[in-house]
């Protein structure tokens, strides 16, 4: 069986959706670790009362590098097949990018190339846009930027606020997470240039 390694730094909801979906046999995996910057996150104690290997790798006074070389050894000595950013609001170092290259992945909530960034959700708004959603992508050195892998539309209501939006976007993303994570674990795409091309 497959093994995920998830980094988060927050409430990790889409931890707990990827969880959800291996307990409900919905995706055939294995989580093999959690790993947090933070000790204070939610998603790290939530790991922890799933009975998951969680760890804290403070980030605090630490160079990005020697994080992230922290980080990549303790996902080494786990074995993951697949590391999957759950909210993990770091900028990942060229060398772990390369350290694990085409087997990260990210969900941002709108559908890159447009709102970048933090504040997605925020950005759709002030800019009018009529449709955003959320995006599964591979991660390369440059923020939001990797290879798509899917997507999935949300429509902007007029009535929308970002508490509401940001609300059903996440409701998406809790959906196409798993989806593209099944996708890249039973090698049903490979990269061509920017493109992810499904094997037929």
């Amino acid at each position: 069986m497959k093994k995920l390694g998830i980094l988060l730094s927050g409430r990790g909801s889409n931890f707990i959706a990827i969880a959800d979906n291996i307990a409900a046999g919905k995706l055939n995996a294995e989580i093999a670790i959690v790993i947090s910057n933070r000790a204070d996150a939610p998603g790290i104690e939530a790991a922890r009362q799933r009975g998951l290997n969680a760890v804290v790798i403070a980030s605090k006074g630490l160079a990005r590098e020697a994080h992230d070389a922290q980080v990549i050894a303790a996902l080494r000595a786990a074995n993951v097949d697949l590391v999957c950013l759950a909210g993990y609001m770091r900028l990942l170092s060229p060398a772990f990018v390369q350290a694990f290259s085409q087997r990260i992945i990210n969900v941002h909530p709108s559908l890159l190339p447009a709102f970048p960034g933090m504040d997605a959700q925020k950005q759709a708004l002030e800019y009018g846009a009529k449709i955003t959603g959320c995006t599964v992508h591979f991660v390369d050195e440059d923020l939001d930027h990797g290879p798509i892998i899917l997507q999935r539309a949300v429509p902007v209501l007029d009535t929308d606020d970002i508490d509401s939006l940001s609300a059903r976007i996440l409701e998406q993303e809790h959906i196409a997470y798993s989806e593209a994570i099944r996708m890249v674990l039973e090698g049903g795409c490979e990269i061509k240039g920017r493109c992810v091309v499904m094997r037929k």
